[in-house]
C-alpha cells in the first residue's frame, strides 16, 4: 500500500471526480471512499476516465454502519463495486462499529476477502479495546482512525505495532487547524516547507503509518507529495509529539465509541 493517498470524504457534485483524476495524474496511487460518502460512482468514473491501469490504484472503501448486518451488506456492497465500476476492491473497511454483532459484519466481510471482491479487509474509528476484539474475530490489515499532531493515538498505535497492522490516518491536518500551528510553521522554514508538509512527514516517518489527506485542490494536493525530500531531527519531531497533548478530536458523532 502506498504511504501517501487522497481521501474524497465530503467531495460532491463532481468534485470527488475532478480530485480524483487530478490525483492520479500526479501520481497518487492510494485512493480512499466510502459508501457514507455519496461519492464512490464518482470515484468510479474517475478511475474509469483516467487510462491507469486498476492493478496500479489501491483503491480503498467502506461499510456503512447502518448496512453492517450480513445480507445487508453484501447487497450493499454489490452496488458498491457497481458504482466503483470495478470487480474488487483493495481494501474494505468498516466505517465504524455498528449494531449487529461484530462477529457477524467481520464474518461477512472475511467471506468477501474470501471470494477476492476485497483483497484485504480492515476497521474504522475503533477504539484500542474494540480492535483487539476484531483482531480475534477476521484476519484484519488495517485500522482508519482520525489522525494527527493534536491528537495522540497512542492506545490504538500500540495494537496495529503489536499485531503488525497499518494505520491509516484521516484528516492529518486537524481540518486546517495544523497549516497555522506557529511549531509546525517554524520547523517548516528551516527545511522550507510549509506547516502541512511538516505535518505529514511526522506521520509518514513513523512506521506503519499511512495518511490519506482530503485536498481540495490541484496546487494542494501537488503540495502533498512534495514531502519525501526532507527529514525532522529528533528534536524536531519531539517538539511535534508534544503538540498531542491537545487532544483535538474534529470526528465525533454521537454513534461514536468511548474513545481512548
Amino acid at each position: 500500500m502506498p504511504k501517501l493517498g487522497v481521501g474524497t470524504a465530503q467531495l460532491w457534485d463532481g468534485a470527488a471526480r475532478a480530485a480524483v483524476l487530478d490525483a492520479l495524474a500526479l501520481g497518487y496511487r492510494l485512493i480512499d471512499t466510502a459508501r457514507m460518502y455519496g461519492n464512490e460512482h464518482e470515484v468510479g468514473q474517475a478511475l474509469a476516465e483516467s487510462g491507469v491501469p486498476r492493478a496500479d490504484v489501491f483503491l480503498t472503501t467502506k461499510v456503512a454502519r447502518e448496512e453492517a448486518a450480513a445480507g445487508e451488506l453484501e447487497r450493499a456492497f454489490a452496488e458498491q463495486l457497481a458504482d466503483l465500476r470495478t470487480d474488487y476492491v483493495d481494501l474494505l473497511l468498516l466505517h465504524w462499529p455498528s449494531a449487529p454483532p461484530l462477529e457477524q459484519t467481520l464474518g461477512a466481510m472475511a467471506a468477501l476477502r474470501e471470494q477476492g471482491l476485497a483483497r484485504q479487509i480492515g476497521v474504522s474509528n475503533f477504539p484500542s479495546a474494540l480492535l483487539r476484539e476484531a483482531l480475534e474475530l477476521a484476519p484484519i490489515l488495517c485500522e482508519q482512525v482520525e489522525y494527527h499532531a493534536y491528537l495522540s493515538q497512542q492506545p490504538v498505535l500500540d495494537v496495529c505495532r503489536e499485531h503488525g497492522l497499518l494505520l491509516m490516518a484521516y484528516s492529518p491536518f486537524a481540518q486546517g487547524m495544523l497549516h497555522d500551528e506557529p511549531v509546525l510553521r517554524e520547523i517548516g522554514a528551516a527545511h522550507g516547507k510549509s506547516a502541512g508538509q511538516v505535518a505529514l512527514r511526522w506521520l509518514l516517518d513513523q512506521p506503519g503509518v499511512v495518511t490519506i489527506p482530503r485536498s481540495s485542490s490541484h496546487a494542494r494536493r501537488a503540495e502533498n507529495l512534495d514531502v519525501f525530500d526532507f527529514a525532522l531531527t529528533g528534536e524536531e519531531r519531539a517538539r511535534i509529539d508534544r503538540l498531542t497533548a491537545r487532544g483535538v478530536r474534529n470526528t465525533n458523532p454521537v454513534y461514536a465509541p468511548a474513545w481512548d
